[in-house]
């Protein structure tokens, strides 16, 4: 099946994401801090860091603080700094992923490694990551700053192993899942669990916001990898088709390699290797995109369930969840074409 028409069966990546009303309004404010940050940098390096964090994009893990926030027991100053703080070690991510990934185009805008080059972009995303750490040890609570410490970590770790497995044709699902788990999943995992680390809730209430973030994270990231084979570059406002050229091999693929017939699987791995043109279509073909979307929607179930012991199972941590799972539910009957 021709890659356009396999691209059809996606829609808009911020269909599923409708913050409420006080949300929406609180995320403005959590935008003006995080464009704030940018004056605290020498002013010779403040328009480098004011671009980087201008890109916008739906603020996803800010609301996640915020949600998990008002479930813990409300916004105060804390959890919103921490809203800051966790976009900014993302956004420092971004700036990284680009370089590594030589993208032109993030959120519709010029990549800084496409502006300032390598040289300049991989400090940038250092001083955010030190900056996001410096914050964090403002919030009087050093438990708060090593996790936000461990997040960081993982995340780098996992740009490592996806780094080392380039090209792997031997990867598993299960390597997979691990590094993305690394990759997305922990810092998903800070934005839902230390809110109630702040809020001083008990330790089974935190285990639980702990796992439903990394859950979330996990399905959230398997999306995001779908839309880079399949999506259009104005559904998603950045460089699409990078996992594929940079030999990052995706839930999709590593399930059509593993379970097409040998002779299928074979052709399939020389076009990965060689560049050509014919590997969407027949990861589609084998059912991998729809693999990927049934196993994100397994994985928000069990984010629900986590939600259950939280006794959040009504609040808005479910009703986020359960409207990407649904989105999700849509896209994986529309990939059955």
């Amino acid at each position: 099946m021709p890659s356009t028409m396999v691209r059809k069966v996606l829609h808009p990546a911020v269909d599923w994401f409708r913050p409420a009303t006080d949300l929406e309004a609180e995320l403005k404010q959590i935008e003006a801090r995080i464009l704030h940050q940018a004056s605290q940098f020498d002013p010779r390096a403040e328009g480098y860091v004011r671009y980087a964090l201008q890109g916008g994009g739906k603020r996803l893990r800010p609301a996640l603080v915020l949600l998990a926030g008002k479930a813990a027991g409300g916004w105060t100053e804390p959890v919103r700094d921490l809203a800051v703080i966790v976009e900014l070690v993302h956004v420092a991510s971004l700036v990284h992923d680009d370089v590594l990934d030589r993208a032109e185009v993030r959120r519709s805008r010029a990549t800084c490694n496409l502006k300032w080059g390598t040289e300049l972009s991989v400090l940038l995303g250092d001083a955010l990551f030190a900056h996001a750490l410096q914050l964090a040890t403002k919030l009087e609570d050093a438990e708060v700053a090593r996790k936000i410490a461990e997040a960081s970590r993982n995340l780098c770790e996992g740009e490592i192993l996806q780094t080392q497995r380039r090209f792997d044709l031997k990867m598993s699902t299960a390597d997979y899942l691990h590094m993305v788990g690394l990759k997305t999943g922990a810092l998903f995992r800070a934005a839902a669990e230390v809110p109630f680390l702040l809020h001083q809730a008990t330790v089974s209430r935190r285990e639980a916001a702990r796992s439903f973030g990394y859950q979330l994270g996990l399905a959230y990231q398997i999306y995001d990898d779908v839309l880079d084979l399949v999506g259009t570059s104005e559904e998603s406002g950045k460089t699409l088709g990078t996992d594929l050229q940079k030999g990052k091999w995706t839930l999709p693929v590593l399930h059509a390699l593993q379970t097409l017939p040998p002779a299928e699987s074979e052709s399939l791995r020389a076009e990965l290797v060689t560049g050509g043109g014919g590997v969407v279509g027949k990861v589609h073909a084998a059912g991998g995109i729809r693999f990927a979307m049934r196993k994100a929607v397994e994985l928000l179930e069990r984010a629900k369930g986590d939600l259950q012991m939280l006794g959040d199972a009504e609040g808005e941590l479910a009703g986020l969840t359960e409207r990407l799972q649904s989105f999700l539910r849509q896209l994986e009957n529309s990939s059955k074409v």
